[in-house]
Order: structure tokens, then C-alpha cells, then sequence
């Protein structure tokens, strides 16, 4: 027999034999932490192979007390340990009826198992799929109101496209030259010291525009234009979520996703193909740099191999790419932000969504894009 503030605890049986539990006295608020603190350990130690939990002497059970008991129960359940009640006073019967249930564990699930391998790769399979049903339906949601902008151009929120396409272009220009020209400036530098063993200095330009202009501008462009601006679709929307603005434009009648996302893939249409053309430029003047200065290049044979080396198909597949790159990245941030539940935490975990899901489906589809323009070209 244990006394602990209020309530007695009997215990028989347990280990490889059924554990009886008669529980006697008072419980209630002031106590049920402590009877759940005492009998958690016990009962996942012994591991019984039934558990029944005695109540006829219960005089007094609040609703505390009940969600302990429904605690302990969902407990063995997860450990598939068999669990019932016996002797239920007609007192504590109306107090345990008054507790749902199904809203306690969809706040407040019990503690799961903890799970193997396989058990890992399933649940992350299924949350992969899932995710990818969401983004492939929001996708769709979006594409409609877009057609439907496309043929209503009144409608158009054109003061916000303008607003995004300075965020999203002009602003990100300074960060685009920096890291396109550096970019060109390495790949110029680490190629000299292999080229100029062979007398081959001059290749260095053929090098690096078509490594630029093919595949590095415009990725490099994405994945910053992704951790720029696509963040901050996502951080914008989540927070009209947060704050039950996007309800109440909805309440007012208005289509959120046109009136929300539709101006931040035009901006980002427009402006992704124009950044893309700027880093292949700041691109090329970084390997002219390390050309003209370090390796006695003059500028004009520069140009003219830069000129030799790469074909209006290549710009204009660039430009493609980049297109595409600009609907993913203002897709995926939207689509983020869209379903942020929560409060400033969630609001995060959008934004980190947005940017990581972008950059993954950046890279993927520039993969596709090689692989088909091998065979295009």
C-alpha cells in the first residue's frame, strides 16, 4: 500500500503475471502529477502482461485525475500492453464521460515507441508524398489564377509587382554581381594553373563563359534569388496566417492566391531572366579580369574567344532555365507561407521550408534541363 498526498495505491501481480492497481481517496489536480510521476516507471519496468486499475473506492476524481488515467491508458496501449478499469463508481463514471477523448489526443498525442529504421523511412515516405500532394495542388491553384490574371490584365495588382520586382531584381543585383564576378574570377584562376602548363592561356576564356553562361549563371542566380527572396514570399505570407489576414481577404471575397502569390511570380518572372544576364556578364568580366591582369591576355582576344565560344541558343536556354527557376522559387515561398500554422515558430520553419525545397528543386531541374539539352543541342 503507498499513501501519497490524498490517494492509496495498491499494487498486486506484475512482472510475467496481471498487475492489479486498486486505486483508493482523492484524486485530482493537486495529486495526478505525482501518481503519474510514481506509476509511469513502475508499470514500463515491470512490463505486466495485463493491467487492470481498480476504482471502487475512489471518492473523489476531477478531471485531472481522469486525463491520468487516460495518460496511463494510452501509455500501455502504445506498449500493447492489454488495459482495463473495474469497479467504476457511478461518481467517477460521469466524470470520466465528460472528458473527449479524441480532441485530448489530437491537442496532446501519446508518446509513441520509439521507431526503427523502416519504421523512419516509412513515416518519411509518407510525408514526402504528402508534402509533394500539397505543392503539386497548390501548383495547380496557382497556375489558374495566373491564366486567369493573364486574360483579366485589369485585374493585376501591378503597383505590387512593381514593389516585388525592386525587391526581388534591383536589390538583389549588388549580391548577384558579387558572387557572379567572384565565381568567374576562381573558376579563371584555378584553370590558369592547369591551362598555362600547355601554352592554352587563352582557353581560359572559352572556359569560362560557357561553364557561366550554360550552368553556373543561372543556378547560382536561382539559389540566391531562392535564400533572398523566396524566404521572404514565404516569411510575408506566413505571417498574414499568423495574424488571420489572409481569412479575413477571403472573408472580404477576394481569391487569396491571386490576389497574394499571382504578383510575386510575375516579379520574380520578370526579374530572375534580367539578374541571370547580369551574373553571366559580371561572370565573364571575372575571368577577363584574371585574364587581362594575371596571365597577359588582351581584353579584345578575350571578347572575341568569349564571343566565339558561345551561341544564342546557349542565352536563350539560359534564359529558359531561368524562367523556370523563377516560377519554382515564387511557388514553392508561396505555397510555404500558405500553410504555416502556428505562431513566429511556424512562421520560421515556412521560411527554412521555402528556401531548402527551392534549392532542391532548382538543382533537380537543372539536372533535367542538361540532360535535355544535350539531345536539343
Amino acid at each position: 500500500m503507498r499513501r501519497q498526498g490524498g490517494y492509496s495505491l495498491k499494487v498486486e501481480g506484475g512482472g510475467n503475471s496481471a498487475l492489479l492497481l486498486a486505486l483508493s481517496g482523492h484524486i485530482g489536480l493537486s495529486n495526478a502529477g505525482r501518481l503519474k510521476k510514481e506509476l509511469t516507471p513502475f508499470l514500463e519496468e515491470r512490463r505486466p502482461v495485463h493491467i487492470t486499475i481498480e476504482l471502487k473506492d475512489v471518492e473523489y476524481l476531477d478531471s485531472a485525475g481522469a486525463l491520468t488515467l487516460f495518460d496511463l491508458e494510452e501509455r500501455m496501449k502504445a506498449l500493447a500492453i492489454p488495459f482495463e478499469y473495474a469497479s467504476i463508481p457511478e461518481n467517477v463514471k460521469k466524470i470520466m464521460a465528460l472528458i473527449d477523448r479524441e480532441a485530448v489526443l489530437a491537442v496532446a498525442p501519446p508518446r509513441k515507441l520509439e521507431a526503427g529504421l523502416f519504421e523512419e523511412i516509412g513515416a518519411g515516405a509518407r510525408r514526402f508524398i504528402a508534402d509533394a500532394a500539397s505543392v503539386m495542388a497548390f501548383q495547380g491553384d496557382l497556375l489558374a489564377a495566373t491564366l486567369y490574371s493573364l486574360r483579366h490584365f485589369r485585374s493585376i495588382r501591378w503597383g505590387d509587382v512593381l514593389l516585388y520586382l525592386r525587391k526581388t531584381g534591383l536589390e538583389g543585383l549588388p549580391i548577384i554581381a558579387l558572387i557572379s564576378g567572384l565565381l568567374g574570377l576562381i573558376m579563371a584562376f584555378m584553370s590558369s594553373l592547369q591551362l598555362k602548363q600547355f601554352g592554352a592561356n587563352i582557353y581560359i576564356a572559352s572556359l569560362v563563359a560557357v561553364a557561366v553562361v550554360r550552368e553556373l549563371g543561372p543556378i547560382m542566380t536561382a539559389i540566391l534569388v531562392a535564400g533572398r527572396s523566396g524566404s521572404a514570399f514565404a516569411a510575408e505570407i506566413g505571417t498574414m496566417i499568423v495574424n488571420e489576414e489572409v481569412d479575413a481577404l477571403a472573408v472580404m471575397g477576394f481569391d487569396t492566391t491571386r490576389f497574394i502569390a499571382v504578383p510575386k511570380v510575375f516579379a520574380a518572372v520578370i526579374a530572375v531572366p534580367i539578374l541571370t544576364l547580369y551574373a553571366d556578364f559580371f561572370g565573364i568580366a571575372g575571368g577577363a579580369f584574371v585574364g587581362v591582369v594575371g596571365l597577359d591576355l588582351s581584353l579584345s582576344s578575350y571578347i572575341d574567344y568569349t564571343k566565339w565560344s558561345i551561341t544564342v541558343f546557349d542565352v536563350v536556354s539560359s534564359l529558359v532555365k531561368s524562367v523556370v527557376f523563377a516560377i519554382l522559387i515564387a511557388g514553392i515561398g508561396c505555397q510555404r507561407g500558405f500553410q504555416t500554422q502556428g505562431g513566429a515558430l511556424a512562421v520560421g520553419i515556412s521560411t527554412t521550408s521555402a528556401v531548402v525545397s527551392a534549392i532542391f528543386l532548382i538543382i533537380v531541374t537543372d539536372s533535367v534541363f542538361a540532360i535535355l539539352l544535350h539531345y536539343v543541342r
